[in-house]
């Protein structure tokens, strides 16, 4: 194929697809953005208008009817990730689905039985493994950089759940919209923790709400909040590396994002500026010490971790960008480098075990 052909369902100006993946689609040669949808007919106009896209829908059916359409991107909210990444399926389109790959395990099972059963290519939106500095920490602790990796200390804020929002928004503060706290910021950071460090051997959680209510400014009410906001999971590697993650909601005067990898010989530090601390939307700073170094300092990252995405392609946009040039290649030459949705349902039963921590921890 000269050209991948992408359609995003769920494109409406201003939205996640928006900030995300039509920037990075429209930096990447293999790809050509040619369809979007959205559930009314004025957004689809406008989306196609701003994305400068030559097909706009209110029937995301439409959209992956289209011939030129080779893989279909579900970026829509999680609740209705099962009909339309099974219709994608069933018109055996590749699909990019954002996670959560479904509202609960039970959808992700099913999803990735679909997938494996139309034989079509998959991935999930668990960008923060692309990220050049957490590609980079991997390799460097491989080579040795860290000696023997004692524990990591992850510590975040998800900005999004704070004490005001507004009525588009008041789903994430529910419990079973699957795009709490816990979903999104602590997921995607415990994907990046396991990208580098290998996989937990065992889980303990606390998931609270901080926070009981929340402010719809644009209303001028108040609605109770079900999902917690202050998350914090600990557990031992595989490897033997004790390891702590903590989220909390909104964010913090002082830092946002620090992420410590420390070991024998040396020590790793991920940070990033400003309010968001979600790991796999910023931009990450790497920094390291190891030997007789006193003190961590910046780590340049090599040419070889851009390849095919511009170093000045910043922001959100970037990482999925990484994403998606992995894609490609998988695509062109049928390697499975980029997860999906098998890798989904193992991120599910871990969300899973979280829960059952808590639980049973609170029990």
């Amino acid at each position: 194929m000269a050209k991948i052909g992408v359609g995003i369902i769920g494109a409406s100006p201003g939205g996640w697809a928006a900030m995300g993946h039509v920037p990075a689609l429209k930096a990447l040669p293999d790809y050509e953005l040619r369809a979007v949808s959205t559930t009314r007919r004025a957004s689809a106009d406008a989306a196609a208008r701003a994305f400068d896209v030559p097909a706009g829908y209110d029937d995301h059916r439409e959209l992956i009817a289209r011939p030129d359409v080779d893989l279909v991107v579900v970026a829509v909210k999680v609740a209705h990730h099962h009909a339309l990444v099974s219709a994608a399926l069933d018109a055996g389109k590749a699909v990019y689905s954002e996670w959560p790959l479904g509202a609960d395990i039970d959808e992700a099972a099913d999803l990735a039985a679909r997938a494996r059963a139309a034989g079509v290519p998959t991935a999930i939106g668990l960008q923060a493994r692309f990220a050049p500095a957490v590609r980079h920490a991997r390799d460097l602790i491989a080579d040795g950089y860290l000696g023997k990796v004692l524990g990591t200390t992850l510590v975040g804020s998800g900005v999004a759940w704070g004490g005001e929002t507004d009525r588009a928004h008041a789903y994430i503060f529910d419990e079973a919209s699957g795009a709490s706290t816990l979903e999104v910021p602590v997921m995607h950071a415990l994907e990046a923790l396991q990208v580098v460090l290998g996989d937990f051997d065992e889980v303990s959680a606390q998931l609270v709400r901080g926070r009981t209510e929340v402010r719809l400014a644009d209303e001028g009410v108040t609605i109770p909040v079900t999902a917690p906001d202050q998350v914090s999971v600990t557990g031992t590697l595989r490897d033997g590396g004790a390891a702590s993650v903590f989220y909390r909601g909104a964010h913090s005067r002082g830092n946002n994002l620090r992420w410590e990898i420390n070991g024998t010989e040396g020590d790793l530090v991920l940070t990033t500026s400003g309010i968001n601390g979600n790991l796999q939307v910023v931009d990450l700073l790497l920094e390291g010490g190891r030997g007789t170094d006193t003190a961590v300092a910046p780590i340049a990252l090599p040419d070889r971790y851009f390849a095919g995405v511009r170093r000045d392609l910043t922001g959100p946009a970037h990482n999925v960008a990484q994403l998606y040039a992995a894609l490609a290649t998988d695509l062109r030459e049928g390697t499975r480098t980029v997860p999906g949705f098998q890798h989904a349902l193992e991120r599910h039963r871990l969300l899973e075990a979280v829960k059952q921590a808590s639980r049973t921890r609170g029990a």
